[in-house]
């Protein structure tokens, strides 16, 4: 049987009593809408797995990670035959559940990056309508770090061990074409209240009214357990159809086990897990880390497969 999936998977909340805030409703403009009608690949009749190995950092070889075909997110316009396990496998991107499509082409790969402009409302972004990824996240999620280690550049966004130094919105323009943006983080708690608020509420407005926004990666610390407040901003954008791609950082890091800690494989099972509580298909998901620069090509890709299917639709 060959699948023909044209839109994304659906990322629409099921009823729950998890959420405690108010959600404004979802401004839907041009951009990758979530499909409410099917959820791809879920109907098929007998369970299938594809396997998957990462060992970039594992300290004890392979890390096997085994995705039920209907765990897989598979892009726009891509076939999909569930009789040749074989060949789905070979096209799941590395240490992720992404199916590779047609619309990943030979523009992945960056040649330029530059600092473009910060703004503190969305009404100051840059007006061009170029494409544009947002990346956010908690605190110290390393959202900067990563930013660096796509464009391949060490000190284009600034890191620093201080958290919430991010209070703006910041484009980066990446090969005269499309825009990576640094939003600030979440959950910093010495922040002060009102410089909480006044971040929470201008990126939630940019994230609803910013008409170019092909999809927000949103950054897991995988070296932690998993985090609610990670988990509500993750239901906050599914129930505002917001397209989403979960980035899980810190994948080089491995906890002692005497001291309680788990394995960065083993934290993103288990968000998985819970975020299924929230979801009725699985988001697009990668591991990643910015020492070893896993995952790195595997964002590029699946940027270049949304952003070009976002330009041609």
């Amino acid at each position: 049987m060959v699948l023909r999936v044209r839109l994304l998977p659906r990322l629409l909340l099921l009823p729950s009593t998890h959420t405690s805030t108010p959600l404004r409703p979802s401004r839907l403009p041009r951009r990758l809408s979530f499909s409410a009608r099917f959820s791809a690949l879920s109907h098929l009749a007998v369970p299938q797995d594809v396997d998957q190995s990462d060992n970039e950092g594992a300290p004890h070889g392979d890390v096997q990670v085994k995705l039920p075909l209907d765990r897989l997110f598979v892009p726009p316009g891509a076939t999909v035959d569930v009789r040749d396990q074989e060949a789905v496998s070979a096209r799941v991107l590395k240490g992720s559940n992404i199916v590779l499509g047609p619309y990943a082409r030979g523009d992945a790969h960056v040649v330029n990056a530059d600092f473009v402009k910060s703004s503190v409302r969305p009404d100051d972004c840059p007006r061009d309508g170029l494409p544009e990824f947002a990346l956010v996240g908690r605190s110290n999620v390393g959202k900067s770090s990563l930013l660096n280690s796509l464009v391949r550049r060490k000190r284009l966004a600034l890191t620093s061990k201080k958290p919430g130094k991010t209070q703006c919105i910041n484009h980066f323009k990446v090969n005269d074409s499309w825009y990576l943006v640094d939003l600030p983080g979440y959950g910093y708690a010495s922040a002060p209240q009102e410089a909480r608020t006044n971040w929470d509420e201008f990126t939630r407005n940019y994230f609803l009214s910013r008409e170019n926004l092909v999809s927000v990666f949103l950054l897991i610390d995988a070296s932690i357990p998993a985090k609610k407040i990670d988990l509500d901003y993750a239901s906050w954008l599914g129930q505002n159809k917001v397209p989403m791609t979960l980035v899980f950082t810190k994948c080089d890091k491995r906890k002692k086990k005497k001291n309680g800690g788990r394995r960065p494989e083993e934290n993103v099972e288990t968000f998985q897990g819970l975020i299924r509580e929230y979801f009725e298909a699985a988001p697009p998901w990668i591991m990643t880390s910015s020492v070893t620069n896993q995952g790195r090509d595997e964002i590029l890709l699946h940027m270049s497969q949304l952003r070009n299917y976002w330009l041609k639709h």
